[in-house]
């Protein structure tokens, strides 16, 4: 998977030239679809077993992020809706001054509901940067997670908390209708709070996609 997507990118890139004299895009609604990899940031994490409280790192693994998007370019500003899904792996926990646990089994499902608003930097050529950001919610799910050595860590839960993301990326015009979307956006989340531990989510995504306007 991680394979496929990275040929994916370097494709995208290497046929930027070939989009070199396509029309400018125009302002209207449209709708998108994109994805990609999120790289999860290892975070710090309270974990507690009914008496004692545990400080811990949680190291996750590179997974997939896929999402849509619906809003409508003004010109100059976009606002959108987006709803996105994040495959987050958890690969060790580390206590503090105590042992490191490799993961056999164990993620976070994480779906991300946002509201955001990008700035296009129009030019005369079909590719426009972008900056912007947004705000919403994110449906977190944690399976069962569990050692390779069999050690029962933290157990299924789900939560609700609040999202952030702020990038960048660029649109490439292939028509009137039709871009080309490579972007990077920095997502995360304030604190959730699972039955046996809480943390938060911090993860930076790369992403390719489709846009099309009506």
């Amino acid at each position: 998977m991680k394979k496929n997507l990275l040929a994916i990118l370097v494709l995208s890139l290497l046929a930027l030239p070939a989009v070199a004299m396509a029309t400018p895009p125009r302002p209207g609604p449209y709708v998108s679809g994109f994805i990609g990899l999120t790289v999860p940031e290892t975070v710090n994490a309270t974990s507690f077993d009914g008496s004692t409280t545990y400080n811990d790192r949680i190291k996750f693994d590179p997974g997939l992020n896929v999402g849509g998007t619906l809003g409508y370019d003004f010109g100059m500003m976009r606002l959108e809706g987006e709803i996105s899904y994040k495959d987050l792996q958890l690969n060790r926990v580390s206590e503090s001054g105590g042992p490191i646990y490799r993961i056999e089994d164990g993620n976070v499902d994480t779906t991300a509901f946002m509201a955001n608003v990008f700035f296009d930097m129009h030019n005369n050529t079909p590719i426009t940067p972008y900056v912007g950001g947004g705000i919403g919610f994110a449906s977190l799910h944690m399976n069962d997670v569990v050692s390779r050595d069999g050690t029962f860590l933290y157990g299924s839960d789900d939560q609700v908390a609040f999202a952030y993301q702020a990038g960048a990326g660029l649109e490439v015009a292939l028509n009137r209708q039709l871009s080309l979307d490579l972007a990077y956006r920095y997502f995360g989340t304030s604190q959730v709070s699972f039955i046996d531990t809480e943390f938060e989510v911090q993860t930076h995504n790369a992403t390719v996609g489709l846009r099309f306007k009506f």
